[in-house]
């Protein structure tokens, strides 16, 4: 992983100097709520329902073993004992003390960590695909790309106040795993018929108010011109991009209104002025950082394990878990394993400070110190031994690690909601819980087969909700907590955004509308589909019409009274 020089340091230490007498003037009264507002974004600070939430950048979801402990050390000593891994893959602290969020900034850069560009009107963490550098499917390591783009947009002065948030995914494999599709830009690294290899250049995606679908601008960029390229994009939003409107000051507003061939002329007309200025990422800047992601020392003799074919057709329950939560490696002998944050009853994403200091030891022991955070809020240890598979999922199990579950119903994307996020309009983890609590049968989860729940408390979209084959979004209704739920959307390749079923449903009801929802499914698909396919082959009116059926209409019921304003 990218291990900061002196400069890097020297500007993380000086940030926390700076941070850390900007709380002391507020806590002496010397600074105003809103003339702090701005500086605590800036160092990821938010003031949330109950508590200030401090959200700590994770650059491309990757993570040392020792850094790891330092969370896990942060947890015990400044929060409740636990973190809470986001979609953007980050991990957030949802109890800390404002005045002690100095002394946390401080142990963080020690560990060459920080929370610089996790909140405000900038660049946010790039993120990446989880499997980047191991994906048998992949045709460069995007992390380069990514700390690349990392290096140039922190502290830059015009791309730290932006019309709004920006959100950059990139990825380096054939299957989109980073959700590139849905984001402000979304690189795809390519080839093209001459064999060099560069970028698909897609803008304007986003979730959100007004979830869109990114627009290919640039079929083929080559890779000296990345930087360039980025910053005549950036330069054309900074100057259109709406500041009158919070609702309307994303790209994806912009790009809508002009069009992308309007929007692709004047990037290009930008790009022409600074092509070949000293923004031009040359060779040699690439084999730089490059080299900070070098393979591991794998051993040649991995493959010629037999212990792994035999545990597994000796241990039914060890089989499974390998089927569901270990993936392919470029490698042979080697795998990929996700480590499971989603343990029934307990909210999604959530980890404790135990558990981080146990997956830091198993990320030495058996994944060269490293640990990756995935958008779909677990995590991953990547170059695991095939030999080392079982006492590892051993070692998991004990810690509630091991829950077999990824790509299920179970495996869902929740966000905070509220419980914690003074923005949400309806709670998440409860209806989590609810979900679970109805589907909790490991059989059944298998045969709904590969299934994306995701969830968020408001229109932020924070859990990606119109992007799952199943989106439930919270909303208020007089006070009162409801649910609509869409089908129909993917973050792959495939990519699409749901489609509202129908009016809201009651808190009390979510699950046994998503049981009935399941139903159809399970009596309409063919061999072989998935709810996905399912979902596209027949439409939505078989769903809607099971789902808001006679004898479990208490939500359309509940509708039509609050329509008349009962």
């Amino acid at each position: 992983m990218y291990q900061y020089d002196s400069y890097d340091q020297t500007l993380v230490d000086e940030r926390v100097a700076q941070y850390r007498d900007q709380v002391r003037r507020y806590l002496a009264g010397e600074l105003s709520d809103d003339e702090f507002r701005p500086l605590r974004l800036m160092n990821g600070l938010y003031i949330q329902r109950h508590a200030p939430m401090l959200r700590v950048a994770i650059p491309y979801g990757l993570l040392s073993s020792r850094q790891l402990r330092t969370l896990a050390r942060i947890a015990r000593r400044y929060d409740k004992g636990y973190g809470h891994f986001t979609t953007r893959q980050n991990i957030q602290f949802n109890w800390p003390r404002l005045e002690d969020t100095p002394d946390i900034l401080a142990e963080l850069a020690q560990v060459q960590m920080h929370a610089i560009q996790t909140s405000g009107n900038c660049i946010r963490n790039v993120t990446a695909d989880h499997l980047s550098g191991v994906a048998p499917d992949e045709i460069e390591d995007p992390r380069v790309y990514c700390e690349i783009i990392r290096q140039r947009a922190t502290f830059h002065p015009e791309l730290s106040y932006l019309p709004r948030k920006f959100k950059i995914a990139v990825t380096g494999a054939v299957h989109d795993r980073a959700a590139a599709q849905v984001h402000d830009i979304g690189l795809n690294l390519v080839r093209n018929e001459q064999g060099e290899i560069g970028f698909r250049v897609l803008v304007g995606g986003g979730l959100g108010r007004t979830p869109l679908i990114g627009q290919v601008i640039r079929e083929f960029l080559p890779r000296r011109d990345l930087l360039t390229y980025l910053e005549a994009i950036l330069r054309v939003y900074n100057l259109h991009g709406r500041r009158d409107n919070l609702f309307k000051a994303r790209i994806k507003i912009l790009v809508k209104a002009l069009g992308a061939a309007s929007f692709r002329d004047q990037v290009e007309a930008e790009w022409a002025q600074i092509r070949d200025s000293g923004l031009v990422l040359d060779d040699a800047e690439i084999e730089r950082v490059r080299r900070f992601f070098a393979p591991p020392p794998y051993d040649a003799a991995a493959a010629a394990d037999l212990s792994f074919p035999q545990w597994l057709k000796g241990d039914k329950a060890f089989a499974t878990w390998v089927r569901h939560n270990v993936a392919e490696h470029k490698v042979t002998g080697y795998r990929n394993v996700f480590v499971a944050l989603k343990e029934p009853g307990a909210p999604p994403g959530d980890i404790t400070a135990d558990q981080m200091d146990a997956v830091a030891d198993l990320a030495d022991r058996y994944s060269f110190g490293m640990i990756r955070s995935t958008h779909h809020q677990n995590l991953l240890l990547t170059d695991v031994r095939q030999a080392d598979l079982y006492p590892l999922w051993h070692a998991l199990k004990s810690q509630k690690l091991a829950a077999p579950v990824i790509g299920t119903l179970a495996d869902m994307i929740c966000c905070p909601g509220l419980d914690f996020c003074s923005l949400a309009n309806a709670s998440s983890i409860s209806i989590a819980r609810q979900i679970n609590e109805k589907f909790d049968r490991l059989d059944d989860l298998y045969d709904l087969g590969d299934l994306r729940l995701n969830m968020s408390g408001c229109m932020n979209a924070c859990g990606h909700h119109h992007v799952g084959h199943i989106g439930i979004l919270g909303v208020d209704k007089k006070g009162e907590e409801w649910y609509q739920i869409s089908l129909g959307g993917s973050s792959e390749n495939d990519v699409a955004l749901g489609t509202i079923l129908g009016p809201s449903v009651p808190k009390a009801e979510v699950a046994n509308t998503l049981e009935r929802i399941l139903r159809v499914y399970v009596e309409r698909r063919e061999d072989g589909e998935r709810f996905l396919d399912t979902f596209r082959r027949i439409g939505l009116e078989p769903f809607r019409v099971q789902a808001y059926a006679p004898g479990s209409n208490e939500a359309k019921q509940e509708e039509e009274r609050y329509a008349v304003g009962y």
